[in-house]
């Protein structure tokens, strides 16, 4: 059965943890999918793990486009969803304009980074018939101008701005929100408050659900894992191992 917004809304409604991963191709999304993960997202964070660009700022709408091209020819029954990349949701005009470009791709939903700020952005895109998931916390497309990743949350003003840009998302259409590195009891209270499902990632365990790159739960990308995240596997060294074995086979004498 095709999963979609209903049904994730309805999942939080009897209490179902909402797991969630990213997919950036079509052999993961296939994959991913057939392990029966509700959620999918193809997540600028492939600006990382998949094009080794230093941070998420760089992505392009070209480039994320071609990312959830090739995720929704998987034709998966998960929701798959699409990150507006950097900058391309800075007006209500291109805000659309993007958003329709990821859903003519294949997206079934946006996701955009900010609070009450881009009210006016997340209920144009409703408006337009594309279903917008919204992500607080720390918020991967300002890393530049934090200084890097931080805990939301700890301070009260902070407290009070994640609750009250949650409740405002809600109420204008989002139909779940994101919540990075979000202070595990902020996270609580946001979950309890609100009336959609709250996905977290490094915000401990009592939101709706739990997103993570899937890179870094199957260790595929050595060279940097968050600290939140306990990898499930160790993809990395078995492709290393699996190279090796393969290169010894060519290398020995024929019998």
């Amino acid at each position: 059965m095709k999963i979609t917004t209903e049904t994730i809304l309805a999942m939080k409604a009897r209490g179902e943890k909402i797991a969630a991963l990213t997919a950036y191709d079509y052999p993961m999304t296939k994959l991913l999918d057939e392990a029966g993960v509700p959620l999918l997202l193809v997540g600028d964070s492939l600006g990382m793990v998949v094009l080794g660009y230093p941070d998420t700022t760089p992505v392009t709408m070209a480039e994320m486009e071609h990312h959830v091209r090739a995720a929704a020819r998987a034709q998966p029954h998960a929701l798959l969803g699409a990150d507006l990349p950097f900058q391309s949701y800075e007006t209500v005009a291109n805000a659309v304009e993007n958003a329709g470009r990821l859903a003519a791709a294949g997206a079934e939903f946006v996701k955009a980074e900010g609070g009450r700020e881009i009210l006016p952005q997340l209920k144009a895109i409703v408006a337009a018939g594309i279903p917008f998931c919204g992500h607080l916390g720390m918020l991967p497309q300002h890393v530049l101008e934090e200084g890097g990743y931080h805990i939301k949350g700890k301070k009260e003003a902070e407290h009070q701005a994640l609750l009250e840009d949650a409740m405002a998302l809600a109420e204008a259409g989002a139909f779940a929100i994101v919540l990075e590195l979000v202070t595990p009891p902020v996270a609580k209270e946001i979950s309890a408050r609100i009336s959609v499902p709250t996905i977290g990632i490094g915000s401990g365990p009592d939101c709706d659900g739990q997103i993570l790159v899937t890179h870094d739960l199957t260790g595929s990308f050595p060279w940097f894992t968050p600290r939140f995240v306990k990898p499930r596997a160790n993809c990395a060294a078995e492709i290393k191992s699996a190279v090796a074995a393969w290169r010894a086979a060519i290398a020995a004498p024929a019998k």
